[in-house]
């Protein structure tokens, strides 16, 4: 994203736009970190760079319109952030405007990108994927809870990294010999 926003700078003062599928309050912890890497950058917020926040406030069906209006607002790069929701209606909205995402998931099974190492087009990104850490923490589950118990999952079924975490836990809960019951 960096070198984008260089080159953004050098023709007029870039404005990046912020979608996320939260709130405010949510990112409490995160905006303040994407404000200290914009100015490790050089970039202040109200100096040489704008922001145009765009919040869905947990409502997924509002992410299409926020990114349609930050298309629209003609911003210079869009910030998808908190969950593959948000990348997936800004990828929706536009094949010109660099989108940068930061999820939770596979970033390649709901189509945002082709492949890690080359993800392709105007999309690019950073996953936390943990998947891959479902058997590990059912095994952390069984070591604090002695007694055999039911271990329950919240799980967005609009989130689709969740899903894919569901398939992962039944998989290894089977695996362990246990039993594994959710509801979305």
């Amino acid at each position: 994203m960096w070198p984008l926003m260089a080159h953004a700078q050098q023709t007029a003062s870039p404005v990046i736009g912020f979608l996320s599928s939260l709130a405010p309050r949510d990112l409490n912890f995160v905006t303040p970190a994407f404000h200290e890497g914009l100015n490790g950058a050089g970039f202040v917020e109200g100096r040489n760079v704008s922001i145009e926040y765009r919040w869905a406030e947990g409502d997924y069906h509002r992410l299409p319109a926020l990114s349609a209006d930050l298309v629209r607002q003609n911003v210079t790069v869009i910030a998808a952030i908190s969950g593959t929701p948000a990348a997936l209606a800004a990828k929706a909205a536009t094949t010109n405007i660099p989108i940068v995402f930061a999820i939770g998931g596979d970033p390649i099974t709901p189509g945002l990108v082709s492949s890690l190492g080359h993800p392709s087009g105007n999309v690019t990104g950073v996953s936390f994927y943990n998947t891959a850490l479902v058997t590990k923490r059912l095994e952390l589950a069984r070591e604090l809870v002695a007694k055999e118990t039911i271990i329950g999952m919240l799980v967005n079924p609009e989130n689709p990294p969740s899903v894919a975490e569901v398939t992962a836990v039944q998989e290894a809960a089977a695996a362990n010999g246990r039993h594994f019951r959710f509801s979305m």
